[in-house]
């Protein structure tokens, strides 16, 4: 990595701390400014194809969302207390739009199709954690919020299912997930469990994508795995739907048990339900790739060695370990 880039991954990483520690909507605003300056040369860094055109609309998306963003913020600083369900409403907006949750979404998977792996697992983790940290200290925003939860669990799962691109299935499957996050969003140490178990999801899952260069479903056919990368790719997709007894389950039971305790009863049906249909597309992934074991081929290609396939076999098949932690 150039000396230049390890400054822009520091200002990142900065600027996200700067967010999450500040107590004024100004210095947030500030940090979130700064993270998009840091993120659009690292999306230049590699010399891939459409990288120009993915920090384009990275930059046009984020700068959109914060000009209204800031103009709310100056707003309400003025003390103008007869719009401030205007000023939440926009500054929500603002916010669902950075993330690229539905119905503003639709730059999201298109970005992912344009950027590596790397920069990808980027966008799906670390750029969602501000933006959601400052959508918990907004209230009395329950309406939008449910209406974009359930939009996000609808087209995060329909979305995903007529994909052949990779990419575009883990962005549909990105906007999936937000939309369980953003349910426990009330509760800041529930959604940083779901955060956490679900970064480290997406980074095991596009770590195997990446070492096998895997960008479309018609590859999987065509690429020599031994029996246990097959198991643990199996594993992961399995992990990703949120299926027991893997991890994935884990934060889904948390948001389960959360919602149960708000008697939101008729939410929580929809999506679970829907989220049986993300792990229909999951398993389209793993399926292509257990029928084709018959038909290997005469060489090899990279493989994973042996140790990391230990621990991504071990991570996912730690939740009854954590189940027993978090009796304890």
């Amino acid at each position: 990595m150039k000396k230049s880039m390890w400054l822009f991954m520091f200002t990142l990483i900065m600027s996200t701390m700067i967010t999450l520690s500040s107590n004024n909507w100004m210095s947030m605003w500030m940090g979130l400014e700064i993270n998009m300056m840091s993120f659009v040369p690292m999306i230049l860094n590699k010399p891939y194809k459409m990288k120009s055109e993915a920090a384009m609309i990275y930059f046009l998306v984020q700068s959109m969302s914060s000009i209204p963003l800031i103009m709310m913020i100056m707003i309400n600083m003025c003390n103008y207390l007869i719009y401030t369900s205007v000023i939440n409403m926009t500054v929500m907006i603002c916010l669902f739009t950075k993330m690229g949750v539905a119905p503003f979404h639709m730059w999201m998977p298109e970005i992912l199709t344009k950027m590596s792996w790397k920069k990808g697992i980027m966008l799906m983790t670390w750029q969602k954690m501000a933006p959601m940290m400052m959508m918990s200290n907004l209230n009395n925003m329950s309406n939008i919020m449910n209406t974009s939860i359930i939009m996000c669990v609808i087209i995060g799962s329909i979305g995903g299912i007529n994909q052949t691109s990779l990419r575009k299935m883990m962005g549909y499957s990105s906007i999936n997930h937000l939309g369980w996050m953003m349910a426990i969003n009330k509760s800041m140490n529930k959604w940083m469990i779901y955060f956490i178990i679900y970064s480290i999801m997406i980074m095991m899952t596009c770590y195997m994508f990446m070492n096998y260069k895997m960008y479309s479903m018609n590859q999987i056919s065509s690429i020599n795995m031994n029996y246990i990368e097959k198991i643990n790719m199996m594993f992961l997709m399995l992990s990703m739907g949120g299926l027991p007894p893997f991890i994935g389950f884990l934060p889904k039971w948390i948001t389960i048990q959360y919602m149960i305790n708000q008697k939101e009863l008729i939410m929580i049906f929809i999506m679970i339900m829907f989220s049986l249909i993300t792990l229909m597309y999951y398993s389209r992934v793993m399926i292509n790739m257990i029928i084709s074991s018959s038909t290997t081929m005469k060489w090899k290609i990279n493989t994973l060695n042996k140790s990391m396939m230990i621990v991504i076999m071990f991570i996912n098949m730690s939740l009854p370990m954590m189940m027993i932690l978090n009796m304890i």
